[in-house]
């Protein structure tokens, strides 16, 4: 009864704490294109969204995939050849590009979830450099060039998105219902699962829970909310191209999790602002952009073993 009781005070002060930091940021997000660039603000929000559903694989069942690019570019590339070739609604466009990340999920992880460690980061990253390969060669893609000038069309038949403010409330809207969803799975019965397979998953196995079942589901969720994130992205630039489904972007949002804390709710969201805003405001210096990147990571990981949001909730003794 006494730790019960001890615990209870520690769960109410941890449930405020992400209560206001969530609303913390609501605002943040409503208030920054009146204060930065909103296309910059909206390739934040997508990578974000991005950085977040891969936390939901690794920081949340320790499962390191290499090849997420897969799913976020390819979604990119078929919700922007839905959108100008085929002629679909932005909605319609985006639901396709997810339905696709999905889809593609479902496979990889069929074929990659019962190998483990490098195993797998291997498996996930061979499967994501086939199609990039892929990628490369299809006509539909547009090759090296990409697809191009993807209109942004009207939401619902009404709301203009070639109106830049038009298309960051559908972005953040999209991206902070994502959020919203990832943090409810996280602290769901299926999340506690999730958790305890990423500390001791033979225990897992030998209270009865069909651990291979559990994180091809989890697989399947981060895929999608990947492919989510490419396709969103796509219409917020009118462009699908190679970069986005090269392994450097892979490598990039391990880099964005790991900076902003992971296993964390809102690491990611820090770690893809940060990265993302050094590569926009520091654009300047070229290639030296990536040895910045490369010393903040050092130093992170030096004073910051549990990333920039890890640090921060240890020290107040609360979970962010």
């Amino acid at each position: 009864m006494a730790t019960l009781a001890a615990a209870t005070p520690v769960r109410r002060e941890t449930e405020w704490s992400v209560a206001v930091a969530g609303a913390a940021l609501v605002i943040l997000v409503i208030a920054a294109p009146f204060v930065l660039y909103p296309v910059f603000v909206m390739k934040a929000l997508c990578f974000a969204l991005f950085a977040c559903a891969f936390n939901l694989l690794l920081g949340y069942v320790g499962l390191l995939s290499f090849g997420h690019a897969l799913y976020f570019g390819w979604a990119g590339y078929l919700a922007a050849y839905s959108a100008k070739v085929w002629g679909l609604p932005p909605e319609f466009a985006v639901g396709f590009g997810t339905t696709a990340a999905a889809a593609a999920g479902l496979i990889a992880g069929v074929v990659a979830i019962r190998r483990q460690g490098i195993y797998f980061a291997m498996i996930t990253l061979a499967l994501a450099q086939m199609m990039y390969l892929v990628a490369l060669r299809v006509p539909m893609t547009g090759g090296e060039d990409g697809i191009q000038a993807v209109p942004r069309g009207k939401l619902f038949g009404a709301f203009d998105l070639s109106n830049e403010m038009t298309m960051y409330a559908f972005v953040a809207a999209v991206v902070l219902a994502a959020f919203f969803l990832i943090y409810r799975i996280i602290n769901s019965p299926f999340g506690e699962v999730l958790k305890a397979i990423r500390e001791n998953e033979q225990r897992a196995v030998s209270l009865g829970y069909k651990t291979d079942d559990y994180k091809l589901v989890a697989f399947v969720l981060s895929a999608t909310l990947a492919g989510l994130a490419g396709s969103l992205k796509a219409l917020v630039f009118q462009l699908a191209s190679l970069t986005d489904v090269h392994w450097t972007m892979s490598g990039e949002v391990v880099l964005m999790t790991l900076v902003g804390g992971l296993g964390t709710i809102f690491g990611p969201l820090v770690g893809a602002f940060l990265i993302d805003g050094m590569e926009n405001y520091l654009s300047s210096f070229g290639q030296w952009v990536l040895v910045i990147q490369g010393a903040v990571f050092v130093i992170c990981v030096l004073a910051f073993r549990r990333g920039i949001i890890g640090e921060l909730a240890a020290r107040l003794r609360v979970r962010l």
